[in-house]
């Protein structure tokens, strides 16, 4: 059918051709069903008309929801092991908060086969299927899990080491099944006493661990070391950079971007990119500055034509990314070119999902 004016574009209509930036990158993709959110994507990017089936013409079109990321056929496999992975990490908690005999094979295996479709995994903007804030705990360990991988490979640990990182990202966090659940969902601030228990799962995380013969040290030490820092100011045992073991350091980056830009049951995520400038500002003490470096590198290395939401609510696509300042790029919203290393008081607040 003819071209329609964005303007009379309603939910439900189908897209017949790819919509084209100015810049010529594909915006929205061919047979997408438009939502809601989708309409003010094209007017944001002063896209006039659109090449579409209406709503209810020849076929029935299901409309989505608005706040749903869409997903390509591509990109089903990945999400269904994740969702495997999911549960089967619930499950390996349970029993382990029971002290049972864990399922190691099956977990590897499960992690394994999400690892075989990472290209799929878009940190920036990977938004999990069955997300609730109640299931924080395993959506984080599955993600530093994936995270922890891609930092591995990139930064030049032996392939041998890649999956066992991986391990040790699912599981950094497993020793928390020991924690009174009143502290671990608090709302609010821990009291010292609680702050105090809540470190504990560290130790308790080793303990767990300790035993399982087909584990190596770093899985083990990183549940115990992921909270310690270069300086020596972190937790159970104060230790510095040279006593802590690799896997650990990448732990903990990859555990510390993922816990700031996730939604908890005392706080709201934040700004993925503002999370970045932070851990680039505690690689100066805190954190291993060439593990940090290895990692915004990742992230930040292939941005052009990636839409985001900025702080003041407009809606652009990333067009030009200065590697001195990898977390500033030039935005094109609206037809305005905003440069965010200079335009400091504004920040890139939401990367949209790939659509």
């Amino acid at each position: 059918m003819p071209k329609i004016q964005v303007s009379s574009a309603k939910p439900g209509d189908r897209l017949l051709e790819d919509v084209i930036t100015k810049f010529g990158s594909v915006l929205l993709q061919k047979n997408r069903t438009l939502t809601a959110r989708d309409i003010d994507v094209l007017n944001a990017f002063l896209i006039s008309t659109i090449d579409v089936q209406r709503s209810g013409e020849t076929e029935p079109v299901q409309e989505q929801k608005a706040d749903a990321p869409a997903m390509n056929e591509a990109e089903k496999p990945f999400h269904e092991a994740y969702d495997q992975l999911l549960q089967l990490l619930k499950k390996f908690f349970r029993i382990a908060e029971s002290n049972g005999v864990l399922p190691v094979i099956e977990i590897r295996k499960s992690l394994e086969q999400v690892l075989s479709h990472i290209d799929q995994y878009h940190l920036l903007s990977f938004v999990p299927r069955q997300f609730q804030t109640k299931d924080y705990l395993y959506h984080n360990s599955i993600q530093v899990a994936l995270t922890s991988y891609q930092i591995a490979k990139s930064h030049g640990l032996p392939s041998k080491d890649w999956v066992p990182v991986a391990l040790a990202g699912l599981l950094h966090d497993i020793g928390n099944m020991r924690i009174d659940r009143s502290i671990l969902e608090k709302p609010g601030k821990l009291t010292k006493d609680e702050l105090e228990e809540m470190r504990k799962h560290t130790l308790y995380g080793y303990q767990i661990l300790k035993p399982i013969a087909a584990f190596n040290d770093g899985i083990k030490l990183s549940a115990l070391q992921h909270h310690e820092k270069e300086d020596g100011s972190g937790y159970p045992m104060g230790l510095k950079g040279d006593k802590l073991h690799p896997y650990a350091k990448i732990i903990a980056v990859a555990d510390i971007y993922h816990a700031m830009t996730s939604d908890r049951s005392h706080k709201k995520a934040d700004s993925p990119y503002l999370v970045l400038e932070q851990l680039y500002k505690e690689s100066f003490g805190k954190l291993d500055p060439y593990v940090v470096q290895t990692f915004l590198n990742k992230v930040t290395q292939v941005q052009n034509g990636v839409m985001v939401r900025l702080s003041d609510g407009r809606i652009g696509e990333i067009i030009f990314t200065n590697r001195d300042h990898p977390t500033r790029p030039m935005v094109n919203a609206n037809g305005t070119i905003i440069n965010l290393a200079i335009e400091r008081n504004l920040y890139i607040e939401t990367v949209l999902p790939k659509i």
